[in-house]
């Protein structure tokens, strides 16, 4: 039985939106695209120095899209692109329907049943990035078991957040805790469910 862990990089304040580059996501007029820039290096740091138990990945179609225009061509010798081309990836689309990027296929049927089959099918951990909506379906649904998030010393003040409405209290148990050399927070949390 593998686990659902979401993996997130974060402001303070919460925000997910447009961490890479200026152009990533602009929906809702946002202007502050690439933010997580300077916080890169010691985040790779943080990332590598932990254990990788990850044996699949789940994307949104958005992310996906992104995610596929530009780890494909990256060099085999960055272990972030080497993980991410060898690694099996679903994504959780309605839309696509053909996948280019290798070793990617579309996740099949509902939501809920179809990451339930993909959580029971082997060991390991499958890793979801970004993908904000689906996230929050997935949280929705009890899916998730591990919060993996990077809080970045910065207040932007608009932008997607990643938490969003739930119709209960969710209780998490903080299992592990870090800070980089530039003040990023890596925090892993475990979903706690009622018995």
């Amino acid at each position: 039985m593998r686990n659902l862990v979401v993996i997130e990089f974060l402001t303070v304040d919460g925000v997910m939106q447009g961490l890479g580059s200026p152009e990533e996501d602009t929906d809702g007029g946002f202007t502050h695209g690439g933010w997580g820039l300077p916080y890169a290096p010691a985040v790779h740091e943080a990332v590598a120095d932990g254990p990788d138990r990850t044996t699949a990945y789940l994307f949104g179609r958005r992310t996906y899209e992104k995610m596929a225009a530009f780890w494909p061509h990256q060099p085999d010798d960055d272990p972030m692109a080497r993980r991410l081309n060898r690694t099996p990836k679903h994504v959780a689309t309605r839309t696509l329907t053909e996948l280019a990027w290798e070793g990617a296929t579309v996740l099949e049927g509902d939501l809920e049943p179809a990451v339930r089959v993909l959580k029971a099918d082997g060991e390991g951990d499958v890793a979801v990035l970004g993908s904000g909506d689906l996230v929050h379906q997935l949280l929705l649904l009890d899916l998730v078991d591990q919060l993996r998030l990077f809080v970045h010393p910065l207040l932007l003040g608009t932008g997607k957040r990643l938490f969003r409405d739930l119709p209960a209290p969710r209780p998490l148990l903080l299992t592990a805790s870090g800070t980089t050399s530039l003040g990023t927070l890596a925090l892993t949390y475990d979903v706690v469910r009622e018995p």
